[in-house]
């Protein structure tokens, strides 16, 4: 009787151990699908907002007394298109004034920042794409969670990268009205009378892939975190 007890108790904890195997392995088979799909949209965005014109859009309606609807424009990280004539590089605005003052050089500056975090978030995504995969495929969990840690600081990189554009734009639109307030002779709200200025879809992408890469971060973390339960419940059932 004993013996009979002691056989179905083994038999419940092999058949226990089994159906917590398959729910790893099911788990860790939907986490690396979401992982998969979500780190590839959100490389996608990143890079398409990168290569795209739509990060500023300047709208002048045609009924405007101080500028023309020819001024209109959409602006990217590389260069500005007028939709009435072709696209240009954009260069350093304040390249032939002799001196700079403190706002234009902090303009300057915050442009060659986010030049440089942005597509420094997108070789993050890369690599941590590549290491990711391998833990996946080896089911090293220590990787995984070096992978997760690389993941977020590209996300902490793109956040970083995003908002310098924002405060780049907002010190770019003061110092323009700066400027034009000095050459003309009535008040900024009258100035800027039937003009749009707003942020594109170009800056909306990358708001997205910096969601993308955090939630593929949480999601590498869970994965990992998953390995290493499985791993030691494994080893606890062996002692």
């Amino acid at each position: 009787m004993a013996y009979t007890t002691e056989v179905l108790t083994e038999s419940h904890v092999k058949s226990r151990s089994r159906g917590q195997r398959l729910a790893t392995r099911l788990s860790l088979r939907c986490l690396s699908r979401f992982m998969v799909v979500l780190g590839l949209l959100s490389f996608v965005c990143l890079l398409v907002a990168i290569g795209t014109d739509y990060w500023y859009i300047i709208n002048v309606s045609e009924h405007s007394h101080n500028f023309s609807a020819s001024q209109s424009s959409h602006t990217g990280l590389w260069r500005v298109c007028h939709y009435e004539s072709q696209c240009r590089p954009l260069v350093n605005p304040f390249k032939s004034a002799g001196n700079l003052t403190l706002s234009q050089m902090h303009i300057i500056n915050l442009r060659a920042a986010f030049l440089l975090l942005l597509p420094l978030s997108v070789m993050i995504m890369v690599v941590s794409s590549v290491l990711g995969v391998i833990g996946l495929l080896a089911r090293a969990h220590r990787l995984l969670l070096v992978t997760a840690s690389l993941l977020m600081f590209g996300a902490m990189t793109t956040l970083s990268g995003v908002c310098t554009y924002v405060a780049y734009s907002t010190a770019g639109y003061r110092e323009a009205v700066r400027l034009l307030l000095a050459q003309s002779q009535g008040g900024s709200k009258a100035l800027l009378e039937h003009v749009d200025i707003r942020f594109g879809w170009s800056l909306a992408l990358a708001c997205l892939s910096l969601v993308g890469e955090t939630l593929t971060g949480i999601a590498l973390l869970a994965a990992a975190w998953r390995l290493s339960h499985g791993r030691a419940g494994r080893e606890d059932q062996g002692l």
